[in-house]
């Protein structure tokens, strides 16, 4: 399936977006927030930090993903990455075929230490991808929103944190064969620390 080409004007498209939005949202732009990704549900979560206190403002299903669960680890090997990523205001995208995006920052200093490769992983609309997370464009409009404002308010980096499901001990017991053990045991601790201090876990 090709993705929707956005009939927007790549100019305007943000604030456009940004004007949508801002009846359901507005009262939380600029505030710092962090995404969380399950891929096996599949869906991303919006978390803002209101009050010195992390919660889940909004999740979303995620409309596209290609490949398996597990890490991505060569270019055009079509696997959604898992891991801990951040998006840099560098890293927003107004102009993206895909309507709006931005750049996750795969590989990170751990991808890149393992030799995996790739580039462009991108959170972005439509509902269809080849290693990206496709929200449509109405969930995309949201996202991007709430990130662009934290960004714009002044958080230096936006968490994205991508687990391949709920890592609960029981579900690590049922995973202990397979290929990936060893990387989800590395990503767990973070899984971990949000369940319990329901904040962003402080990756790289």
């Amino acid at each position: 399936m090709r993705a929707t080409q956005s009939t927007a004007d790549p100019a305007d498209r943000a604030a456009t977006a940004m004007e949508n939005v801002r009846p359901a949202l507005g009262a939380h732009f600029g505030k710092p927030v962090f995404l969380r990704i399950i891929k096996e549900k599949p869906e991303l979560e919006l978390w803002v930090q209101e009050n010195g206190q992390w919660r889940i403002l909004k999740t979303y299903p995620v409309a596209g993903m290609s490949g398996t669960l597990g890490p991505k680890t060569a270019e055009g090997d079509c696997q959604a990455p898992e891991g801990f990523y951040a998006v840099l205001p560098r890293a927003l995208n107004p102009r993206s075929s895909y309507h709006l995006s931005f750049n996750i920052g795969y590989p990170n200093a751990y991808d890149r230490s393992l030799g995996r490769t790739g580039s462009l992983i991108m959170v972005h609309g439509s509902n269809c991808s080849i290693g990206c997370f496709a929200m449509t464009d109405p969930g995309i409009e949201e996202i991007y929103t709430m990130v662009a404002q934290a960004l714009h308010a002044g958080q230096p980096a936006v968490p994205v944190q991508i687990y391949p499901f709920e890592m609960t001990p029981a579900r690590m017991q049922q995973e202990k064969d397979s290929p990936h053990y060893r990387f989800w045991q590395y990503l767990q601790p973070g899984w971990q620390y949000t369940r319990t201090h329901h904040a962003p876990y402080p990756a790289e």
